[in-house]
């Protein structure tokens, strides 16, 4: 099979023939539709974030399909099914799994981090990992579940706790970002999105946000959260990954709020611990999202009540696979998905 090829942080992806992986007992091999591009595997490749497989490594986990071949057990797939595969492959088996916190499974293994990944014509993944697609989901558009939408729904339900009613804040309008727009705007929440770029707040506004908000044109943004929510978010989510932009969602919450950090950072928070005990401010982490999560996810695209095609701007065949690197470094892309 062909496959993009991680060789090392700052090298290009390689694209090579690679022995198609064959199923195991209990496992699924996927002919891979399409694989989203994400700022996970940028961190990998542009700033030298190892991976837990040393390269070189088949990269990318937001990954749709079809079944190709199922082994023993394989939990009653057929040739033909459409699918969609977890970013993350969960053993059900350690204390985190069993009391239902799955998504950072103690022996969890991440697709295109601890094994090999989607950007790729084949991958293989176990068949509990495995989730069927509703034929009203285009594959193309299907993969970005994976990790874009189910991502934010696990960081806004299991971790923020948000209710209708709720003002969220949303720090950054990147892929991650936006999806926390509008899955928050779908469960109720009145939604104050922050970005400096005006085209990615146009975005959030038609995904949702009743308040949009560019720092760089607002003396004290963190005042003007308060005059606005008359207090303060009752959640604050933070979609980019830096201390200041963290800080930033931290000084807009509210007394009793919470704030979420969504983005990966290698950074020391400056926090305030004074302020978090005496307001009772919760600082939460949240990464991925629990697989048995992800049909409820799927629905909500069924029902439309998430909107999903328009959000995948840009599409590149394997052989591309750099350029679609380039449309996310440069921001063009909402996201971008490659196509095997």
């Amino acid at each position: 099979m062909k496959a993009a090829v991680f060789c090392g942080a700052g090298k290009p992806l390689r694209v090579e023939e690679m022995p198609t992986p064959v199923p195991g007992p209990g496992e699924v091999l996927v002919r891979v539709a399409a694989c989203g591009v994400c700022h996970t595997d940028l961190h990998y490749i542009d700033h030298g974030t190892p991976t837990f497989k040393a390269p070189p490594l088949i990269l990318g986990h937001e990954i749709a399909g079809t079944v190709a071949a199922a082994g023993d057990g394989g939990l009653g797939f057929r040739a033909g099914d459409p699918v969609l595969v977890a970013a993350v492959l969960t053993c059900g088996r350690c204390t985190l799994c069993r009391s239902g916190r799955e998504n950072i499974c103690e022996h969890g293994i991440m697709l295109g981090n601890h094994v090999d990944g989607g950007y790729a014509e084949y991958v293989v993944a176990p068949g509990k990992d495995v989730f069927r697609l509703p034929p009203e989901i285009p594959l193309l558009e299907g993969a970005i579940i994976a990790d874009a939408l189910t991502t934010p729904y696990h960081a806004l339900v299991h971790r923020a706790r948000i209710v209708p009613g709720d003002w969220v804040l949303v720090v950054g309008c990147g892929g991650i970002g936006l999806n926390l727009v509008q899955t928050a705007a779908a469960l109720g929440a009145r939604v104050l999105a922050v970005d400096r770029l005006p085209s990615k707040l146009e975005w959030a506004r038609r995904l949702g946000a009743d308040v949009v908000l560019n720092p760089a044109e607002t003396e004290r943004l963190d005042r003007e959260v308060r005059r606005i929510t008359d207090g303060g978010a009752d959640v604050a989510l933070e979609a980019v990954g830096t201390a200041a932009t963290q800080t930033l969602a931290f000084n807009c919450v509210r007394t009793g709020g919470r704030l979420v950090l969504v983005g990966y950072s290698p950074d020391t928070l400056p926090l305030n611990a004074g302020r978090v005990m005496f307001r009772e401010i919760e600082v939460l982490g949240s990464l991925g999202c629990r697989p048995t999560d992800y049909p409820r996810v799927i629905e909500l695209v069924r029902q439309g009540r998430l909107r999903l095609a328009e959000l995948v701007t840009h599409r590149f065949p394997l052989e591309r696979i750099g350029e679609a690197f380039d449309a996310l470094r440069s921001g063009e892309a909402v996201r971008a998905v490659v196509v095997p």
